[in-house]
């Protein structure tokens, strides 16, 4: 019985959406999250997973406590079968790219500087030219190269672009740093001084990732005293208000995060912060994605010229 269910499919009677079930399976880790994800009942994905099984001779899947993981052969698979959907979107698309018939979910990977920054801008220009179009935004925290191999986001707006010979990039914008504090508790340090007496609340990445400007200072050695350590830039205002801390960040969160907070100059030398937008060589010559991708680049200006006066 078994022998003749394996011959009764070949490789002929794959498709798209045996590729994406490949993948949610892989994803989910149980057959009833990835049919959540598909929006099918579990029969089906184990049918589905049956003709898998059938085609490519393997188990695919194996118990493992209340769940399934995936198998050697079936990580592999899923690997090729992103690919491949990518290589059938394309096709797909090959013709004129219409953005006002563009029906997906687009996932961007950014942190609250960038998020806040770049992307209600965005999300606005989808809204009038690509009304099909859901945005998603996740952390991306310090990105890695699996983020975008394995299209867990479709772009990344990050500093710190992943090496990779398939990665591609682009600068956005580049801003500087301040020092912020609560001006009605102290003034601005004026002096270098000033600056290293006072105590510093900073953001430290999991899971033990500084930021560029605090490993870049502290390479010229410039010891600070961080006093707090919290995990985002929207975890800074609350420690800086009602006390006597300083928080070098980037200027341009005085646009939102830091509204309320009074900012100055670092009084030293300090580098500056590029910000890049990042993704894999899959999307590269997709129009849908080059035209996402140059309405971010023509955003960037705009949105990040707009900050309030500061404290000089």
């Amino acid at each position: 019985m078994i022998i003749k269910r394996m011959n009764a499919f070949d490789w002929s009677d794959l498709d798209a959406r045996l590729l994406q079930l490949l993948i949610a399976v892989v994803e989910a880790g149980s057959v009833t999250g990835a049919a959540q994800s598909l929006g099918v009942t579990q029969s089906a994905v184990s049918h589905q997973l049956d003709k898998l099984r059938a085609i490519t001779d393997d188990t695919l899947f194996v118990k493992s406590g209340r769940g399934i993981v995936a198998t050697a052969r079936a990580q592999a698979l899923a690997n090729e079968a992103r690919e491949l959907l990518g290589q059938l979107e394309r096709f797909a698309r090959s013709g004129d790219f219409d953005p006002a018939r563009w029906h997906t979910t687009f996932t961007i990977a950014a942190n609250d500087l960038q998020r806040d920054t770049l992307l209600p801008a965005l999300a606005l220009r989808l809204n009038e030219q690509a009304p099909g179009v859901v945005l998603r935004v996740i952390p991306s925290n310090v990105p890695t190269l699996d983020m975008l191999r394995h299209d867990q986001c479709q772009l990344v707006i990050s500093p710190r672009p992943p090496e990779g010979s398939d990665i591609f990039q682009r600068r956005l914008f580049e801003d500087r740093y301040r020092v912020y504090y609560d001006a009605h508790v102290r003034e601005a340090p004026r002096t270098k001084a000033e600056y290293l007496a006072a105590d510093h609340v900073t953001v430290l990445y999991e899971p033990q990732r500084a930021l560029d400007v605090d490993n870049e200072l502290a390479r010229r050695g410039v010891q600070r005293r961080f006093t707090v350590l919290v995990p985002g830039f929207a975890g800074l205002p609350p420690f800086i208000r009602g006390s006597r801390r300083l928080a070098t960040a980037p200027g341009l969160l005085q646009m939102h995060l830091m509204q309320g907070l009074a900012s100055a100059k670092v009084p030293l030398p300090c580098p500056t912060l590029p910000m890049f937008m990042i993704w894999h060589r899959r999307h590269q010559d997709d129009a849908a994605h080059r035209w996402l991708r140059e309405q971010l680049v023509a955003l960037a200006p705009e949105a990040t010229t707009q900050a309030p006066q500061a404290s000089p």
